[in-house]
């Protein structure tokens, strides 16, 4: 009736919006049909928020919204690897039709952040967290977030006055986690700043648990072509303690057509990282290069830009003394396949054996996970789709 009422003084736009109705079902059901996915009630459970959130935000499209609409509650997914909530997300995002929509790794959105309230104080300016809510809000009406983590108490408190500020600007949060908010955090310092940024997201956000039964990267099928070499894959008949080197190297050597190669380097932020070896998008290197000395996220978002085949040689069995390195794996892989980036590793065990115990181990299972449908057909064919699509670009 009110709809009626306001459209006889013209108060309300016609109503273009397409039908979403039911949408992600049925994507969901074509997928299952075409043996893409295998058919999970708790996905389906969980689609079913991600369908409230998309028809809210179809309707409301406009950002003079009519009087009569209610906020949307924000939705943080969680649950273990592997157990489909980057798809769902995907799916998600995909079929939203609206333009104002971003989705990030939460390790590329924290460096954001942190370099624009760097930028802001260097101006002297106050009230930093504000003025970038604003500036999201004025190009992002729904923002999505992959693999959130908290390791920090300071982004932590960062985090909570930025969601604060978020959610009275209306923008739509959908982020996926491996961890229940209350288990967010784990150092234990300043835990009641943590609290507050963890009462900040379930006063605005549906909490909803994925309990898929299964890990599903474990079932895909392996490539033919072994991308991964570890001392008990020995087809080379080397001896064991060189065999996986030598594979990585004559792995390198058949992608490039033996063509001459020489170390090469990249330049981050004014940094110049070595490289061992390089041609064309193929990178030959090595996990002490890589994860031995202190990069970050944007050093391994620079090479994931650069290159579209990494070959990474001795991978080393790590322990709790080695967290820092198990930690700049994680982030270097999430980023390598979040970008699709084919993958060829040499390693001392089997990625389930890579960290086994250690401080950060239950985050790492993502990386074990990731790391096994890098090996897959299905995977290794998108790797190379991307790269023959980056190479035809203008």
């Amino acid at each position: 009736m009110l709809k009626k009422i306001f459209r006889q003084f013209d108060l309300l736009p016609l109503d273009t919006s397409p039908d979403v109705s039911g949408l992600l079902a049925e994507q969901y059901i074509v997928r299952v049909a075409q043996n893409h996915i295998q058919y999970d009630p708790a996905q389906i459970q969980t689609l079913g928020y991600l369908q409230q959130i998309l028809e809210w935000l179809v309707v409301n499209k406009s950002a003079n919204r009519p009087v009569f609409s209610k906020p949307c509650r924000s939705l943080y997914i969680f649950g273990d690897v592997g157990r489909g909530k980057s798809m769902l997300m995907a799916m998600f995002f995909d079929a939203c039709p609206i333009s104002q929509k971003r989705r990030v790794h939460f390790n590329v959105f924290i460096q954001e952040v942190h370099a624009f309230i760097h930028s802001w104080h260097k101006q002297d300016q106050a009230d930093a967290i504000s003025v970038l809510a604003k500036n999201i809000r004025s190009s992002v009406r729904l923002l999505c977030f992959d693999e959130f983590h908290i390791t920090d108490i300071a982004d932590a408190m960062i985090l909570g006055r930025l969601f604060s500020k978020l959610f009275e600007l209306d923008i739509v949060v959908v982020i996926t986690s491996n961890r229940h908010p209350n288990d967010l955090y784990q150092g234990g310092l300043l835990k009641e700043q943590f609290l507050f940024f963890v009462k900040v997201l379930q006063d605005s956000a549906n909490i909803v648990e994925l309990s898929a039964n299964q890990d599903y990267r474990l079932n895909f099928q392996a490539t033919q072509q072994n991308t991964y070499f570890y001392p008990s894959a020995n087809n080379l008949g080397l001896p064991r303690d060189s065999a996986t080197q030598e594979a990585a190297w004559q792995y390198f050597q058949e992608l490039t057509s033996g063509a001459l190669s020489k170390p090469g380097s990249i330049t981050v932020l004014g940094r110049k990282i070595q490289l061992t070896a390089m041609h064309k998008d193929i990178l030959f290197s090595s996990f002490d290069e890589l994860c031995g000395q202190a990069l970050g996220s944007a050093d391994y978002l620079a090479i994931a830009n650069r290159f579209n085949i990494i070959i990474i040689a001795n991978i080393p069995h790590l322990t709790a003394e080695n967290r820092n390195e198990a930690k700049r794996f994680m982030t270097l892989i999430d980023v390598l396949y979040e970008h699709t980036i084919k993958l060829v590793c040499s390693a001392q065990v089997p990625a389930r054996g890579i960290y086994p115990e250690g401080d950060g181990a239950f985050e790492f299972k993502r990386t074990t996970s990731r790391l096994i449908e890098m090996q897959s057909d299905s995977y290794c064919q998108r790797a190379e789709s991307m790269r023959r699509s980056k190479q035809i670009s203008p």
